[in-house]
């Protein structure tokens, strides 16, 4: 005849957690020199980023075509021989590094470089130009510098209302560049000046963030890519791949980018 196996106390507990998972996950946290309440402040943390994060993304596959339009256009850029300037404040000029060093050194593929330039990474150029004119103006002038028709400007910007990179985009608008913009929401400065522009959707700052580096790998495979393609079969003159920047009615206002 079988014995049966007696109840434990991780069986019969009425609490959460039991009695035995409690006491094994105070002995890890003492182990590794944490406090349970830093483990569940990280569970929590986890927990709630993962939820912004979903949200954040399901908002992000939505815009499809604003994205395919805004490789095309850098697609288009860099396969005439243009270059790509890229701004942004913070972690937004962190995120415009990031995206330069992809598309200069390499994301996936080996190839040549590209002309990808962040104007965020020249500490004498900025001091300089904030301290002469003032930091509102430290993108603008580079833009108005660098900038020439064919290029295109990329800005980054959680809020979309920073001072100097909506005087950047105006600058680029200036100097007949095209502007794209990865921004938090569409209700902004930037969004309208914008000749296309992707929302990372509504939330905090950090979640925005976290999904401008998830368009910038995304954008930039999608770049090097194309680009590698070009090397391997040269596309001929009107390839429908350079139509989807004209996917949205009016979105580079007629301009030849």
């Amino acid at each position: 005849m079988a014995h049966k196996r007696p109840m434990t106390a991780l069986a019969t507990s009425t609490s959460w957690p039991p009695v035995e998972l409690a006491a094994t996950r105070a002995m890890e946290a003492r182990t590794h020199g944490t406090s349970p309440n830093a483990r569940d402040a990280v569970v929590g943390v986890l927990t709630e980023r993962r939820g912004g994060l979903e949200r954040a993304l399901e908002a992000l596959a939505a815009q499809p075509d604003t994205l395919a339009a805004v490789a095309t256009v850098l697609i288009k850029a860099l396969r005439a021989g243009h270059k790509v300037l890229v701004a942004g404040n913070g972690g937004s000029a962190a995120e415009a590094q990031h995206f330069a060093a992809e598309l200069v050194g390499r994301f996936k593929r080996e190839r040549e470089p590209y002309a990808v330039i962040a104007l965020t990474a020249d500490t004498a150029v900025l001091t300089a130009i904030a301290n002469d004119y003032g930091y509102a103006d430290v993108f603008a002038r580079q833009v108005a510098a660098l900038a020439r028709a064919g290029d295109v400007l990329l800005l980054f910007s959680t809020s979309g209302e920073s001072e100097n990179v909506v005087r950047a985009a105006q600058a680029g608008r200036q100097r007949g560049v095209g502007v794209m913009a990865i921004t938090g929401t569409g209700q902004c400065r930037l969004h309208r000046l914008a000749d296309i522009a992707v929302e990372a959707g509504e939330g905090n700052a950090a979640a925005v963030q976290e999904v401008h580096m998830i368009v910038t790998h995304l954008l930039c495979d999608i770049v090097e890519s194309a680009l590698v393609a070009d090397a391997a079969c040269p596309p001929a003159d009107g390839d429908s791949v350079a139509a989807v920047a004209m996917a949205r009615p009016g979105v580079l206002d007629g301009r030849t980018l």
